[in-house]
């Protein structure tokens, strides 16, 4: 007999895991499946674009929530290269030297800058193919197609 919620868990379990791995490579890529990242607007070496010191990498998780698998990441600022947007980054007040010899204190404020967006996590249509790969995969192990398991 078919354990409908078995087979629910087991296909959860299997999409965070493959969306997971998949997700990891994306760095590997340099892309979002094959949509390729912007690149540097300098290109300073200080590690591979999007890992410097791999925090943002390690620090995403999928997991199982509900009817689905959720993404998310201790770091703050995935979200702002995963999808691009407007980020403010602050400079400390600190003294500067005029061309004429001038010492001069700039005061702590705030910078505004623009990052374009270098998706990893996301849906698109790599994803809903893993999604429909791992379906295919667990239904198989039942011997079952989807329409006799929407029928049960």
């Amino acid at each position: 007999m078919l354990d409908s919620n078995k087979l629910k868990a087991d296909i959860l379990s299997d999409m965070r895991v493959e969306l997971s791995d998949e997700f990891d490579r994306n760095f590997e890529r340099k892309a979002f499946f094959s949509d390729k990242w912007k690149p540097r607007a300098h290109d300073y070496p200080r590690g591979s674009l999007l890992i410097v010191t791999g925090a943002m990498r390690r620090s995403t998780q999928g997991e199982v929530s509900g009817d689905g698998v959720r993404f998310t990441s201790s770091e703050p600022y995935t979200t702002l290269h995963n999808e691009g947007g407007t980020g403010y980054k602050p400079v400390k007040a600190h003294t500067r030297r005029s061309q004429k010899g001038k010492v001069y204190t700039v005061r702590a404020h705030k910078r505004k800058f623009n990052m374009p967006q270098r998706q990893f996590i996301g849906d698109g249509p790599e994803t809903q193919r893993i999604i429909r790969g791992v379906i295919d995969d667990n239904l198989k192990h039942f011997n079952l197609s989807l329409t006799d398991f929407i029928r049960q």
